[in-house]
């Protein structure tokens, strides 16, 4: 791995889609914001502006399946997601296992804040958060 990546994180949703970024030299990330979605579309210049501000070596998009690993309805729209940002923007972009990462983002902000820590965007954007982190703990494993 490239010392001092900067990667952006996305949670695909169709309703919502969390946004992180994260640095490879401290291997952590941070919540940005959360994007709204129409049936899984995004707004795509504000895509476009998160592209632009952060300049990312890598996109990392989180790929929803089972707990057994197979794939889900979910699973196919996020790969589309994903291809589409490398089509358009042209940055480097890899699917990350997000399996328990909503189940662990709700926890990670319970803990920061009770109940009034977990709102929607807000567990999107962590979400975001573990996919990059989960992407940092697979460079060394």
């Amino acid at each position: 791995m490239t010392m001092n990546q900067t990667v952006l994180g996305f949670d695909y949703g169709t309703k919502s889609i969390g946004v992180a970024v994260g640095q490879s030299i401290t291997a952590s990330a941070s919540p940005l914001l959360a994007l709204k979605a129409q049936d899984g579309i995004p707004n795509w210049d504000e895509i476009e502006k998160l592209i632009k501000e952060w300049q990312p070596d890598l996109v990392v998009v989180g790929l929803p399946l089972n707990m057994d690993g197979t794939e889900q309805d979910i699973t196919q729209r996020a790969k589309k997601f994903a291809n589409r940002i490398s089509g358009r923007f042209g940055v480097k972009v890899l699917t990350q296992d997000e399996r328990l990462t909503t189940a662990d983002a709700k926890a990670r902000l319970f803990e920061l804040g009770g109940y009034k820590a977990l709102t929607k965007g807000q567990v999107d954007a962590v979400s975001a958060v573990l996919i990059i982190e989960s992407y940092f703990e697979n460079q060394y494993d």
